[in-house]
């Protein structure tokens, strides 16, 4: 089976003011988002993220060194580009994963091996080439890399092999159809360059990587500034667009949103606090975008551990909560509440899943009694979202008699949580576009996952096997029965269907920004060659 792009290349930038143009029927903007013309090339956008979250990059953008490459998406593709993009219509609709800097792929072998093939003459900004050898070089580097996000394929031993100049093979232990729709969620899509890596050394790397994505990094501050130009090497004719793409961190939605009305910046990614999001939508100034969940809440229980290990405690649990009264108390419905680890933008979304408890106050005081009481260590990661949801599920767990610790976390400090294994119960989101990729359904409940509360051997079976197979409709079944498995043995209840927005000012366009791409992860993938700001 061999896949390519939908369109070439080509097509898709003559149709690019076409598709803009109807940007603002897919878009929430509170301005008027469709461009009075054409793209046009020049200019810079200063662009903001949270701090505790995308604007956080402590170890760098080594791709396989950064243990926060997954927040890091944004920054990540516009220095390397990608192997594979997720792209999809202006509205979010008909994602798909699509070759970039590689030409094309195929599944071979039972889909035990996928061979990729590169376009002609790539080049890193260092004038180096991006062929097969130096993919492969980072391939390998990838799968043992200390971020969240490197590869979880079955491979092979020497499952990574170069066949020519421009074709590298990826070799499977059993069949794994969902490895290129895993690609743009995992450090394995962005390519250093082996020469400027070995010149410089991990260190120096680290701080001014070299790729073959559309910017060169000018200079890095971590977890401050990146500041980035345009790659003169740049595979793509007329790519990008801007001079100048900065990335700023900001301690959070409000002073960004500050920032933006003041004219400090551009154009911010991931707000999540709900009333600001309304004010942006109200006051007509800023482009609002937001974007399908595909992530629903979930809370993790730890299995492994007191009192976690006793089901009773986690039926209490499910029995003390109800995500639809927090959905719609406060957040008047427009989350939606999922029974399973996909939400709507995302593949093989179901709303409910057969046999879910449901929420009885009355039994989970029952259960809280012959435990002898239940006291719960409730964890999350700083946002306005998470916070709400945990102070709500905090007042639901008291009704019940559960006793309620709550703590806030920064993304580096909760990896640590999670790999120390001394942790009770988290809330998390659990999904992704595609399960099988990023933080997906195996990244919260596969017994060899370090951020998993669950050991299960048939659930890992289930989870394997859905993602072993190409075909949407026996991964769609596979992944029914896995829901069904989590909530029969009570894990850990999903709440609602979450994703941030994009704020950006007027006169700013691009694909994932202004227009709807699901979220691979948390944050939607912008991509950054296509940005661009209208020349006043």
């Amino acid at each position: 089976m061999s896949r390519g792009r939908p369109l070439p290349r080509a097509k898709a930038l003559a149709g690019a003011a076409l598709t803009l143009m109807l940007a603002a029927c897919g878009s929430s903007g509170a301005v008027d988002t469709r461009p009075s013309g054409p793209p046009q090339r020049g200019g810079e956008l200063t662009v903001l993220a949270d701090a505790s979250f995308g604007g956080g990059w402590p170890t760098g953008l080594d791709p396989a060194t950064n243990t926060t490459g997954g927040a890091n998406i944004s920054q990540m593709f516009a220095v390397y580009g990608g192997l594979f993009q997720l792209r999809a219509r202006d509205d979010g609709s008909g994602a798909e994963v699509v070759p970039h800097q590689a030409e094309s792929y195929e599944l071979l072998d039972g889909d035990r091996t996928v061979r990729i093939t590169l376009r002609e003459g790539l080049r890193f900004s260092d004038g180096t080439p991006m062929d097969a050898e130096a993919v492969a070089f980072n391939l390998r580097r990838a799968m043992s890399s200390p971020c969240t996000c490197r590869p979880t394929w079955p491979l092979a031993d020497n499952g990574i092999t170069v066949e020519n100049p421009r074709v590298v093979s990826l070799h499977f232990t059993r069949p794994y159809g969902a490895a290129v729709n895993s690609m743009p969620t995992s450090n394995a899509n962005w390519i250093a360059s082996p020469t400027a890596l070995r010149k410089l050394g991990e260190e120096a790397f680290k701080i001014t990587p070299v790729g073959a994505g559309p910017f060169v990094v000018e200079s890095n501050k971590l977890s401050s500034e990146l500041v980035l130009r345009r790659n003169p090497h740049y595979f793509e004719p007329g790519l990008p667009y801007l001079d100048k793409l900065t990335f700023k961190s900001i301690g959070g939605d409000q002073p960004a949103y500050q920032a933006l009305l003041a004219g400090q910046a551009q154009a911010y990614e991931g707000l999540t606090t709900t009333p600001l999001l309304d004010t942006a939508r109200q006051s007509g100034k800023l482009a609002v975008t937001a974007q399908p969940p595909t992530s629903p809440y979930v809370v993790q229980l730890n299995t492994a551990a007191a009192p976690f290990d006793d089901k009773r405690a986690r039926d209490a649990i499910y029995a003390a909560t109800d995500f639809q009264a927090i959905s719609q108390g406060l957040f008047r419905g427009q989350y939606p509440v999922s029974q399973s680890f996909t939400g709507q933008g995302g593949l093989f979304h179901h709303e409910k899943v057969a046999g879910y408890p449901p929420h009885d106050p009355a039994r989970a005081r029952q259960l809280v009694t012959e435990l002898g009481g239940l006291r719960v260590e409730l964890g999350t990661l700083g946002n306005y979202v998470a916070e709400q949801v945990m102070t709500a599920l905090q007042t639901q767990w008291r009704q019940a008699g559960i006793e309620v610790t709550v703590h806030k976390y920064e993304l580096s400090t909760l990896v640590q949580q999670f790999n120390s294994g001394k942790w009770q119960a988290m809330l998390q989101t659990a999904g992704a576009w595609d399960p099988a990729a990023g933080v997906g359904v195996g990244f919260r409940f596969n017994s060899t996952s370090p951020f998993s509360g669950v050991s299960d051997p048939e659930l890992d079976g289930l989870l394997n096997d859905a993602a072993a197979t190409a075909d949407p409709a026996q991964r769609d079944a596979l992944y029914t029965r896995a829901a069904e498995h989590i909530s029969d043995h009570a894990y850990a209840p999903f709440g609602l269907a979450f994703a941030p927005a994009n704020l950006a000012v007027a006169g700013v366009h691009g694909p994932g920004l202004t227009t709807k791409i699901p979220p691979m992860l948390v944050n939607s993938g912008v991509l950054w060659d296509e940005v661009w700001r209208e020349q006043r």
